[in-house]
């Protein structure tokens, strides 16, 4: 009986004890922290937890490699190229992704044909109640232009490819 009383009055002490408290939280920038530096504009994070989760830090980029010759003319130069691999398999991968880029630039070729068609120089035939409402003949125009732009891009864009492909 007396270790129940002792135990029941320690609970009940305990109970009345207030929760030991965090320390404040502060924001200083986009850093958080509870101890802030004097000067720093940091404002106390109120409402709510804080977890900090450490990113990784990024990889150190290679030294550059620094050309033989005089001191007074020293300049970076760029590590060598990787040897490329010239085996049948990379020569009939590098066939096979040259006849797709082929392939997509005549679709987009073709659709950049009817584009421009139905663009008709920024004049397109008024459908609908596009007559009434000059504002949607308009919207369309515009939605057109963007359209023939980006088929533009895309088309540059396998250019491109093809170009660094067939090297």
């Amino acid at each position: 009986m007396k270790s129940r009383v002792i135990l029941l009055s320690f609970l009940t002490a305990t109970a009345a004890l207030p929760a030991v408290a965090q320390d404040r939280i502060y924001r200083c920038g986009n850093e958080y922290t509870n101890r802030p530096a004097k000067g720093e504009n940091c404002k106390v994070v109120e409402g709510g937890n804080v977890t900090i989760i450490r990113g990784t830090a990024p990889a150190p980029a290679p030294a550059p490699v620094r050309s033989g010759g005089s001191s007074s003319s020293d300049r970076v130069v760029s590590a060598p190229a990787q040897p490329r691999i010239d085996t049948p398999e990379q020569r009939q991968r590098d066939a096979d992704a040259r006849t797709i880029l082929e392939n997509e630039l005549k679709r987009a070729e073709a659709r950049q044909a009817d584009l421009l068609k139905t663009y008709n120089n920024g004049q397109p035939d008024k459908i609908g109640g596009e007559a009434q409402n000059y504002q949607k003949y308009l919207d369309r125009v515009a939605e057109m232009k963007a359209s023939i732009d980006r088929n533009q891009a895309d088309i540059d864009g396998i250019k491109r490819e093809l170009a660094r492909v067939s090297r």
